[in-house]
């Protein structure tokens, strides 16, 4: 994004999602998506991982500072806080003091708070993220199922006459009406995943050590596309076939060498059917509580997109990638595009702001 774009007549709208692993942004200009970026962000370890990817913003997008600024926030939930009133005061602070002024938090749509205003309700604020990417569905699909599949959590949205229909408001509440699942196909311990599992003709017990991850699983079957691969491996080590397998193999006490390539890479499937079992049995049941028409669509966005695809299918429902409802169509989805699908809550926050400011003049 250059510097003349950011002189437009209309200021730039800039999209942030705050995550707990990542820092997600997007420049809309007019309504449109311009660009989209990612950076890892690792803010159980300091917030100064938080100033790092605004640092790097403002050397990929020089004059963000003319740019109204709409953030959304998971990352008050990482241990570097107390508790989440904490975690969401400390990031609005240190948000509201790099970015500006013209900075506003994400409460709901038609909920747009100050830097002061933001604290008093933090409630409304903590992990809205999912809620701001059903609202952007809702502008464009009625009736829908948004299923956003990420690095680390996948959220089931259901879309009701417009409106976003979730059963939970709260990470606890959705957690336990299955709206939530803590699963995703790059930080996930595969120990979370299965007890028991398969390997050639015998089944397993498991090992429950950080060995290995879903990373492993999706970087082997050729899923994970390597710009979303942004975390170390579980050991540090490379990310390589031989890493892998080897990483792999210490799941059910075992070495690399004690089998060929083949024989991993169906072991990373055995692994790629328990996430996806895990995600298809809470689909099903969101699906069903909410009574979706048999025509509402899946939405996919995050990084595991390509099994939201996959999901529908298994639903028997149609299935709309998120650009879709963010301006793309077949025709100009791009590189951009499919990062829009990738950080669907920074692109929905910045839309809804533009709209809202519109709005209100």
């Amino acid at each position: 994004m250059s510097s003349i774009e950011f002189e437009h007549p209309h200021a730039p709208v800039l999209g942030w999602d705050v995550g707990g692993a990542h820092v997600k942004a997007s420049v809309t200009l007019g309504g449109r998506v311009r660009e989209v970026a990612q950076w890892p962000a690792p803010l159980w370890q300091g917030l100064a991982h938080l100033d790092a990817a605004i640092d790097a913003a403002r050397a990929r997008w020089p004059g963000l500072d003319g740019a109204r600024h709409g953030v959304t926030m998971t990352a008050e939930m990482t241990d570097l806080f107390p508790d989440r009133e904490a975690g969401v005061a400390a990031l609005v602070d240190r948000i509201g003091a790099r970015l500006g002024p013209a900075t506003r938090f994400f409460a709901g749509p038609a909920a747009w708070l100050t830097r002061a205003e933001a604290p008093g309700r933090w409630r409304d604020i903590a992990s809205a993220n999912w809620l701001a990417t059903a609202h952007q569905i809702a502008a464009r699909h009625p009736n829908a199922l948004l299923a956003d599949i990420g690095s680390t959590t996948t959220d089931l949205i259901p879309i009701r006459n417009g409106e976003p229909r979730p059963l939970g408001r709260t990470d606890a509440d959705r957690l336990a009406n299955g709206e939530l699942v803590y699963i995703g196909v790059a930080r996930t311990p595969l120990c979370a995943l299965a007890r028991q599992i398969d390997f050639g003709s015998r089944r397993y017990n498991v090992m429950n050590e950080f060995f290995a991850t879903t990373a492993d699983v999706f970087r082997l079957t050729g899923e994970l596309d390597a710009e979303h691969d942004q975390h170390p491996a579980a050991d540090g080590g490379d990310k390589d076939t031989t890493a892998i397998c080897r990483r792999l193999a210490r799941m059910i006490g075992m070495d690399a060498r004690d089998a060929e390539l083949a024989q991993w890479t169906a072991f990373a499937g055995h692994w790629r059917e328990a996430l996806l079992a895990e995600i298809a049995t809470n689909i099903t049941r969101v699906a069903r509580e909410a009574d979706l028409p048999a025509a509402a669509p899946v939405v996919g966005a995050g990084c595991g997109l390509f099994l939201a695809r996959e999901l529908a299918a298994q639903l028997g429902r149609p299935f709309v990638p998120f650009n879709r409802v963010a301006g793309f169509d077949a025709t100009t989805a791009s590189e951009i595009g499919r990062w829009t699908d990738t950080c669907a809550p920074s692109v929905a926050v910045a839309l809804l702001l533009d709209r809202w400011s519109s709005r209100c003049g």
